[in-house]
């Protein structure tokens, strides 16, 4: 583990004084496939690990967990691109050293470890809001090494959710739906369906890029199932209890999008705009969703208008996965951008989404 922290400490320091030289590292997504290989023989070699995330007992881990909650707070206001070099420097130059001391006791050092996976995986979801891909793809793989330390499999399986989300959404849905399946592998034996519904909900969107309606939708049932038994948030890990229906309906109106179910798709981002009306980032990414549910339906001025909308949502928010889903709106306008709609559209869009292909 000391070469995890070794490559921790180096990526955070290169990140924050030269961070130039790591923008330029591409996203690779079967460089995502031996850290799942890893973190699967290491569920088959530790049956024992523990199920649910250790809770700070004051001193340094509860001081950590807080600094966690602020991060998690800033994040949801302004977007990643807004808290990214806190979150780097707080993990490289406070986090890290505290791990390489000794004499600490076991249940603690346990809680570093995964309140460490946990602010490498937020550095790695801070890294994709920049545009750096391969730079949180990185994190992210820092990440998964880290909890397996740590022994949280909550936490495990909420990493490996966040691995598929971007190699699907980078385009590569079949390690998309890999990386799904060893999280719901993990979050099986973990006694959280919360965590289970988002794995299942993540599967369910590689499905549908690639074309696969059957499994998405099974496995839209599957992820309905684990919402339907989970207790609530009070009763689950820290680490999922931000999940709830809401956000499976921000997901599942992703899957009936890519599928051309419009309708159903219109409904879901419908509700998810109007519950996440205090989350910019989601609710510019719900409002593209539903723009263009509307205009797979041939309603091209409700489309362009929540469109504009959700260009409103993002001032003051830096989030290129916001900035990503009005694109992919943007993309499907272009058979029809002669109409005068649409180019006052392009016009309004083109500050922020920069010029169309």
């Amino acid at each position: 583990m000391g070469e995890t922290l070794h490559t921790l400490a180096e990526l955070g320091s290169t990140d924050i004084s030269r961070r130039s030289l790591l923008g330029a590292v591409p996203f690779v997504a079967t460089a995502l496939m031996d850290p799942q290989r890893q973190w699967l023989l290491w569920l088959l070699e530790d049956e024992q690990a523990p199920r649910l995330a250790a809770v700070a007992d004051g001193g340094p881990a509860e001081q950590v967990q807080a600094m966690i909650d602020m991060f998690d707070e800033m994040d949801n206001k302004y977007g990643g691109g807004g808290v990214r070099a806190s979150v780097v420097h707080y993990l490289s130059t406070q986090l890290a050293p505290m791990l390489q001391q000794r004499n600490m006791p076991p249940h603690q050092r346990r809680f570093l470890y995964t309140s460490a996976a946990k602010l490498a995986a937020m550095a790695g979801w801070c890294s994709y809001d920049s545009a750096d891909y391969g730079l949180a793809e990185r994190y992210m793989i820092q990440a998964l090494r880290l909890c397996a330390e740590g022994g949280d499999r909550v936490l495990g399986g909420q990493i490996l959710a966040g691995m598929s989300h971007l190699a699907t959404s980078l385009g590569s849905p079949a390690e998309g739906v890999s990386l799904a399946r060893a999280g719901i592998a993990t979050a099986k034996s973990a006694g959280s369906p919360l965590g289970l519904m988002r794995l299942h909900a993540m599967a369910s969107r590689g499905y549908a890029v690639l074309g696969d309606s059957r499994q998405a939708t099974a496995s839209l049932h599957a992820a309905d199932g684990a919402l339907d038994i989970s207790r609530g948030p009070a009763e689950e890990s820290p680490w999922v209890r931000f999940l709830d229906h809401h956000y499976l309906e921000a997901e599942a109106a992703l899957v009936h999008r890519d599928l051309g179910e419009a309708v159903r798709a219109e409904r879901l981002a419908t509700a998810s705009a109007k519950a996440n009306s205090d989350r910019r980032r989601r609710q510019a990414i719900s409002r593209s969703v539903l723009a263009t549910a509307l205009l797979q339906q041939d309603r091209l001025d409700e489309a362009v208008g929540t469109a504009s909308d959700a260009l409103d949502q993002l001032g003051g928010v830096h989030s290129e996965r916001s900035v990503q889903a009005l694109r992919d709106f943007r993309a499907r306008l272009a058979p029809l951008r002669t109409e005068t709609i649409v180019r006052d559209f392009e016009r309004k869009a083109r500050p922020i989404l920069g010029t169309a292909a």
